[in-house]
């Protein structure tokens, strides 16, 4: 009996997307590009799509330039390029209009793009519809991915019932994309079953993160089912919360009795080395060493792995402001890791509230930014719900897609009393055509439209990206994030909360000033909360009063809106007092402390 043949795709762009903040600039990826065309093992790379062209923008650089001359060495070697965009999101976290959509299949064709994986976050087939069609009009092959999740709702008929619309609208493969890794390798396997005997011409990928430690079972029980193709990572990136990598993955499908390529572990090793260096150059320091780590935490609250970086900078950040009315209350103050279990658990208990939207971008970011200001409200003996952005609303309302679950009757009822009005349309119409805005602004400044539109589309999808770009202000932001990213990441930091004064604080400036008058004041940087992380070099100490600092060294944290931002000794001396207190709140330029 012929053995049946199973496709690998590297995911290299998402590799870097579900580690860090930044993915490679384009002179590292024509670097390892043909280092990865030597491996010999993959028919398909993600190339582009999600956040990854934004990144170019933030770095300075065209990412028009960056997909053509990224995607151009595997076009050479008949290795097929896909992207990924989110179907009414496009490119970007909120609905793009209809010309907008349409012009991406148009330019990402034209630049070197085989495939379009097309996802919708609600998997509403009415949001995909367009998706296919511009891609399959801009010959390009039309992926429909389901977006993967774990519930009552979230069944094989669920899925085939999206599955079926897609077919009808002519998309030639189905994607399942577990963003999160939760889908269990029985389920999954029995949905590309179903997949493959009504539609058995049709392609199946399955791409599946590593997290919560589901994604090798689901390997194996996808291709034992029909799967088609796989998606695999490789060193020093495989693993965490990204995927499995490709030589374990190999090994099994291979004992399976699957046809599987061979790899060219000369080049792979190679390949490592380069993502290594990579890393080294700048990258390594946006990566958050979290999320090199698996978790069995994510089984029960469905959260993709790759939030797990800036959720954990939102619980640090939040972490100081929930304590303080916990202590205000009376109330037990709250660990890091005590606060993340109670932010899984509030995500378990949102979720189903908000109709059991699938836990993929955007919406993964609106439910885990309900579930903390919840905690945060809660905390202040506020009721739950009584925070939620536009953006939330817009998904509660219907207005990005419908939700595959049921609104909470305490949902629909707070909808009512904000006067908020649900909508059942389809989702594309609230958006209208926006390319002859554009055209007219590029004429007024005399800009060039790009080659096949790419500038036109650039600039109407991410305006404010753009512009920044255009005007090299993103270039001077980030250069100057990568010297402080550089700067911390050599700093030791140990929290040490310094009681608050039993008289005000005025009084506690006026009473230093009069008995050390030479001592110099240190003010607050921005606005925010005051967190004492004290900078040493021993990891096991902290600073005490009377402690010297070096001129520039971090005395403090502050925590604001964009994360935490050291407030550094303004010439050397030793710590004489400390005026406000962990967790209070302060300005730009109140005093917070003093040196002498």
């Amino acid at each position: 009996m012929e053995k049946r043949k199973i496709e690998f795709c590297l995911v290299y762009r998402d590799m870097w997307q579900s580690s860090g903040k930044y993915v490679p600039r384009v002179d590292q990826l024509l670097e390892i590009a043909p280092v990865i065309i030597e491996m010999g093992c993959f028919s398909r790379v993600e190339t582009n799509g999600g956040a990854s062209e934004q990144v170019n923008l933030l770095y300075g650089e065209n990412p028009n330039k960056a997909v053509r001359q990224w995607c151009k060495p595997f076009n050479d070697a008949g290795i097929k390029t896909q992207m990924l965009e989110r179907a009414l999101n496009g490119l970007r976290m909120y609905p793009v209009p209809k010309d907008v959509r349409r012009l991406m299949f148009k330019v990402k064709k034209a630049q070197g793009v085989d495939i379009a994986r097309s996802f919708c976050g609600l998997n509403d087939h009415r949001n995909l519809e367009l998706s296919i069609k511009y891609a399959k009009e801009a010959g390009m092959i039309s992926q429909a991915a389901l977006s993967i999740t774990y519930s009552d709702i979230h069944t094989v008929e669920y899925y085939m019932g999206v599955v079926d619309k897609c077919v009808e609208y002519g998309c030639d493969e189905i994607g399942l994309k577990d963003m999160a890794g939760v889908g269990r390798p029985v389920m999954l396997g029995r949905l590309v079953k179903a997949i493959k005997d009504k539609y058995p011409h049709i392609k199946v990928q399955y791409h599946g993160h590593t997290g919560p430690g589901f994604s090798v079972a689901s390997m194996l029980e996808v291709c034992k089912n029909g799967a088609d193709i796989v998606d695999v990572a490789m060193e020093p990136l495989s693993w965490g919360m990204v995927h499995p990598d490709v030589i374990t993955i190999q090994a099994m499908l291979k004992d399976a009795g699957f046809d599987v390529p061979e790899i060219n572990m000369n080049a792979y090793m190679h390949a490592r080395a380069l993502t290594q260096k990579f890393m080294d150059d700048f990258l390594g320091y946006f990566i958050n060493q979290r999320n090199k780590i698996m978790t069995s935490l994510l089984v029960g609250c469905g959260l993709p792995g790759g939030m797990m970086g800036s959720l954990m900078a939102d619980l640090r950040g939040a972490q100081n402001g929930i304590n303080m009315f916990l202590r205000n209350a009376g109330k037990k103050e709250l660990s890091e890791d005590e606060l993340m279990v109670e932010m899984f658990k509030e995500v378990q208990y949102v979720w189903p509230k908000v109709g059991n939207p699938p836990l993929v971008t955007p919406f993964s970011q609106y439910v885990k930014n309900i579930a903390l200001m919840n905690i945060m409200q809660m905390a202040q003996g506020k009721p739950r719900f009584s925070q939620m952005d536009k953006n939330t609303w817009d998904m509660i309302l219907g207005k990005t897609g419908q939700l595959p679950g049921t609104l909470a009757p305490e949902i629909v009822d707070l909808a009512k009393q904000n006067g908020y009005e649900f909508y059942t349309g389809v989702p594309q119409d609230n958006y209208p055509d926006e390319l002859p805005k554009y055209i007219k602004l590029m004429e007024e400044q005399g800009w060039d439209r790009g080659q096949d539109d790419e500038e036109l589309f650039e600039y109407a999808m991410h305006e404010r990206q753009y512009l920044d770009y255009r005007s090299g202000v993103a270039k001077q932001k980030f250069e100057v994030e990568l010297e402080e990213a550089k700067k911390k990441s050599n700093i030791q930091i140990v929290v040490k909360e310094i009681k608050a004064p039993e008289v005000v604080r005025q009084e506690v400036i006026d009473r230093v000033l009069a008995k050390e008058p030479e001592a110099k004041q240190v003010v607050a940087t921005t606005n925010g909360q005051v967190v004492w992380e004290l900078s040493v070099n021993e990891p096991s100490m902290s600073k005490p009063l009377g402690t010297s600092y070096k001129e520039g060294e971090p005395v403090c944290w502050i925590n604001a809106f964009y994360g935490l931002e050291e407030v550094p000794a303004l010439y050397s001396g030793k710590l004489i007092e400390v005026v406000v207190p962990q967790g209070q709140k302060v300005q730009k330029g109140d005093i917070i402390a003093f040196i002498k």
